[in-house]
């Protein structure tokens, strides 16, 4: 199992977790043991993704990185998006979908690492998106007011909702019987057979990440130093604990044999495991921290597993969704955007894939590669043109 977090110091780290094994109850403790840190980007990070295989972290400085976490190396760079990388998602360990401030949701085969499609999402920036547990549905939002639902199955726009005000979450429930919308301090809850509200939670500060427990439970952290675990059916705050010194920038839940684990990193650099207990109401214990003296933007877990049994986005037997002939945006959209949209679904051959073709392994202190400094040194550039 490993930690790993981004920084607005441009740094990723990871920390290799090991549980210790003789002790138990309130007084467990585990250790977290620094394993990597490595200049990953020219601007600060802003979002990371794992699967059982690799580690994406998307940046300002318009690219995303992969890593490879079983040989301990980088495997290379993907420079399609114009803006800074907002949101990355895997489903299983065949599609990862990203999304920036160009407006663009792009889908990557995760084997080939190639552009398999990218699409003119929103009018605005993609500030969020969230992939269904079956596959087959994708939420996003963006910076035009709109939540928008997209079939993966037949790769088409769904359903467009417009909102009052710009979203910067949205998140599916484990079983995707519901789903929440973030806006500034206040969350929406959604059902999805219905498709309204069907509550909404108001937080004292501006929210910055949130995570499903449960299929009722939703754990809650914002500008304020404090983790709140929220019941989505009777809208009650359940508990909240003081978790750092300074704002809690993300939380990440995961469960392993006789361990449900809450993760939280923060302004404050620290980065803090939690072991939640059966009755939601108490508040987790601590189970270690670490101190990485950088301020945190996003964090993940990489769990050394078996293989996610998720393949790719559609179930067996149903089309790609990331074929080349899907993803057209739905009527409810104006001939501009679907112009802006094809000119976009055609990526240009040097912004596509990996900036390293090659398949031989390299050695771990010689990740950054000639070839994309002078990549990144390009969009250092353009950004520098772009702002004069």
């Amino acid at each position: 199992m490993e930690l790993v977090a981004g920084s607005y110091e441009q740094v990723l780290f990871g920390f290799t977790v090991r549980p210790d094994s003789e002790a138990s109850g309130d007084h467990e403790k585990w250790s977290l043991v620094a394993d990597f840190t490595h200049h990953a980007h020219t601007a600060s990070l802003s979002a990371v993704a794992v699967n059982s295989r690799f580690v994406v972290t998307g940046s300002k400085d318009e690219t995303i990185h992969i890593y490879d976490m079983k040989k301990k190396i980088e495997h290379g760079a993907l420079v399609h998006h114009n803006g800074t990388i907002t949101c990355l998602k895997f489903y299983g360990n065949r599609h990862l979908i990203s999304g920036a401030e160009d407006g663009l949701i792009c889908v990557w085969d995760a084997k080939k690492w190639e552009c398999l499609k990218s699409i003119k999402a929103h009018k605005g920036h993609v500030t969020f998106l969230s992939i269904h547990p079956s596959g087959k549905l994708a939420l996003s939002v963006g910076t035009d007011k709109t939540l928008r639902t997209w079939n993966l199955v037949e790769g088409r726009s769904a359903f467009i909702k417009n909102i009052k005000q710009n979203a910067h979450i949205v998140e599916w429930s484990p079983r995707g019987e519901k789903y929440v919308v973030v806006i500034l301090n206040k969350i929406d809850i959604y059902q999805l057979d219905t498709a309204s509200v069907s509550g909404t939670i108001t937080n004292e500060r501006r929210i910055s990440s949130v995570t499903f427990l449960s299929e009722s439970v939703l754990a809650v952290a914002g500008d304020e130093e404090v983790v709140r675990f929220i019941d989505c059916n009777s809208l009650v705050c359940l508990c909240e604990f003081k978790a750092h010194e300074n704002r809690v920038k993300d939380i990440f839940s995961f469960e392993i044999p006789e361990h449900h684990v809450i993760v939280t990193a923060s302004s404050d650099g620290f980065i803090k495991m939690w072991k939640l207990k059966q009755d939601k109401k108490v508040p987790p214990s601590l189970l270690c921290e670490v101190n990485t003296s950088a301020r945190l933007t996003c964090l993940g877990v990489w769990l050394d597993r078996v293989p996610d049994t998720k393949e790719s986005l559609p179930p067996d037997g149903e089309p790609s969704p990331a074929s080349k002939e899907q993803f057209k945006i739905s009527e409810e959209e104006s001939d501009d955007t679907a112009q802006e949209e094809e000119k976009q679904s055609k990526p240009n051959a040097k912004k596509c894939g990996l900036t390293d073709n090659s398949n031989k392994p390299r050695k771990r202190n010689s990740l950054v590669l000639a070839k994309k400094r002078k990549l990144v040194e390009k969009l250092e550039k353009k950004r520098k043109k772009k702002k004069i």
